[in-house]
């Protein structure tokens, strides 16, 4: 299995809720307490994986194949906030930021890490 079929597989189980729900009130997502929102990253999340199974590239600088779930959550985000006029944008883009500069290997190619 490939680690992009093993992130597929991880985003129906519980610890994908629980890791979202982590990086949303560690790095303060503005909806951290909305359960709702939690529900949406993960499903947008798997939605993203699938969408690099089938070859798009969604987050520049790395390949489909190299997907993970961490960069799944931040993509499927920043596609909800880019054309937003919500007042919490502004919130939303700072937890994007954060989660970059927290996690930097989840959004490089892993080749590059070893």
């Amino acid at each position: 299995m490939s680690p992009l079929d093993k992130a597929i597989a991880f985003c129906g189980s519980f610890e994908a809720e629980l890791l979202v729900e982590l990086m949303m009130r560690h790095w303060a997502h503005p909806n951290c307490d909305d359960r709702e929102v939690r529900d949406q990253l993960v499903e947008g999340a798997a939605e993203v994986l699938q969408r690099s199974k089938l070859g798009e590239q969604l987050v520049e600088g790395l390949a489909p194949g190299d997907m993970n779930f961490v960069a799944a959550v931040w993509c499927f985000e920043h596609s909800q906030i880019v054309d937003s006029l919500a007042e919490s944008v502004g919130e939303r883009r700072d937890w994007l930021s954060k989660i970059r500069r927290a996690i930097p290997s989840c959004f490089c190619d892993p080749h590059d890490l070893a």
